[in-house]
């Protein structure tokens, strides 16, 4: 496996962390929500509570992810923004697939084509001729 790829899935791994760290750190308004039983699960990380474990994780995974943003655009600025070496010309699993499948479709045979008969061609447009009755003409 690529080192990059391994770069890259633990950069997603950090970012997701992150997330899931920041979002059970408490708010300003974190009071509010003791009222409704939020207030024991500070005792999940000791008796200094879930502030100081939480917000050092934050911050060394923050340094971790903001360092691996700068080596990844370095890399990419050094390589053309390409991911893999530039000898990699096959594109994977999708090179085998475009020459099993054919570009274009093939065309049913000609015992399986039924015919589509012509459209009938229209009648005549007649004039319409003056009867006798008509009383519009003056």
């Amino acid at each position: 496996m690529n080192w990059i790829v391994i770069a890259t899935v633990i950069y997603v791994i950090i970012a997701i962390a992150m997330i899931v760290l920041i979002l059970m750190q408490r708010g300003a308004g974190a009071q509010a929500g003791t009222g409704f039983g939020g207030g024991a699960s500070a005792t999940v990380f000791g008796a200094s509570g879930s502030a100081n474990f939480l917000s050092k994780s934050t911050k060394w995974l923050a340094i971790v992810f903001f360092a691996m943003s700068l080596g990844m655009a370095w890399y990419a600025s050094q390589h053309g923004g390409r991911l893999l070496p530039a000898e990699s010309d096959s594109i994977g699993i999708m090179a085998e697939a475009a020459e099993v499948i054919p570009a274009v479709p093939e065309s049913p045979p000609a015992a399986e084509a039924v015919p589509v008969p012509p459209p009938a061609a229209p009648a005549p447009a007649e004039a319409p001729a003056d009867s006798p009755g008509d009383d519009s003409g003056g």
